[in-house]
């Protein structure tokens, strides 16, 4: 049996891995962990992968959408992402005050005080999940056989960390289905076999694993457990940071009928829809082909390269 790295072992090859992206110039630090700015190399390999996803869908991926990196906060709370994970989600606030109040924001900066109490919660709060603007929009009766969508985003998890695949920043592209309770299964399941295809065929060491989500809390850990009984999200991982720990770079998850009683989405019989979707992780996919194939994607195998820039 092969031993298992220990966590200080891992912990080196992480950091391995990020001095090796940083010095290549695919990545820029920002002195924030977890948050890095790109460069044109790496975008490439993201806009390939990106352009990729699009492509296998063929003319089945529905109507498209790109989202902005900030939601309604009405929609948002609407999510229950503020009960379910409080620990990952990132508010915006704005300042509103007047002359006098300005002058004491000003003043407390400068003696180093903290000066965001002279700010207020904004009507926009940081999208933590690609589709989560998505439902607001659907509200109402769907048509009969529901609908699908592309749809890609700025994501914001305030998990900071040296590890290069856990940014606090990223994007998800995915294919959602809102409708009918069957239908959202079979999307979940025919789209975790095409992620596992589209990947293994860039070279992965991919494989669909059973996951719950980390809910926050004791109620979290019933939530969590729940999530795996009934199987309603599967993770796509691989080696990726280190390579005895699998990442998950693609997540397919059913929410059953969460979003379709948030945001009042019916189907054509009058019933709250369910969804589901795939989520492929632009970024960890990229730094995913870059650990598996090099950190110059001018060399990477030819058959790799002919997928991503046919």
């Amino acid at each position: 049996m092969k031993p298992t790295m220990s966590d200080e072992t891992v912990a080196e090859e992480r950091a391995e891995f990020r001095s090796a992206i940083l010095a290549a110039g695919l990545l820029v630090a920002t002195g924030v962990d977890g948050l890095y700015q790109r460069s044109g190399k790496f975008e490439r390999v993201v806009r390939a992968v990106e352009a990729l996803a699009s492509r296998s869908a063929g003319d089945k991926g529905g109507s498209q959408y790109y989202f902005s990196p900030i939601m309604a906060r009405e929609a948002f709370e609407r999510t229950d992402y503020l009960r379910s994970f409080p620990d990952l989600m990132g508010a915006i606030e704005v300042f509103q005050g007047g002359d006098d109040e300005h002058a004491r924001l000003l003043r407390a900066a400068d003696q180093g005080q903290e000066w965001s109490q002279y700010l207020t919660l904004a009507e926009v709060a940081l999208c933590s999940a690609a589709c989560h603007p998505l439902y607001s929009s659907l509200t109402g009766t769907l048509p009969a056989g529901g609908g699908n969508f592309e749809v890609q985003g700025y994501c914001f998890r305030h998990e900071p960390s040296l590890d290069p695949v856990r940014m606090q920043s990223f994007r998800q592209h995915e294919f959602v289905y809102v409708g009918e309770p069957d239908a959202a299964l079979q999307h979940r399941d025919r789209w975790l076999d095409r992620g596992l295809d589209l990947l293994s065929g860039l070279g992965l060491d991919v494989q669909a694993e059973e996951a719950n989500d980390p809910f926050f809390g004791r109620a979290g850990r019933m939530l969590a457990a729940n999530q795996r009984a009934t199987a309603l999200k599967y993770e796509i991982t691989c080696p990726v940071s280190s390579s005895e720990v699998r990442t998950a770079i693609t997540s397919a998850n059913c929410h059953e009928s969460h979003f379709g009683d948030s945001f009042g989405i019916f189907t054509a019989d009058g019933k709250p829809a369910h969804s589901a979707c795939i989520g492929f992780g632009l970024e960890r996919i990229t730094l995913a082909l870059i650990k598996r194939h090099g950190v110059d994607p001018a060399s990477w195998p030819s058959e790799v390269r002919g997928k991503l820039w046919p």
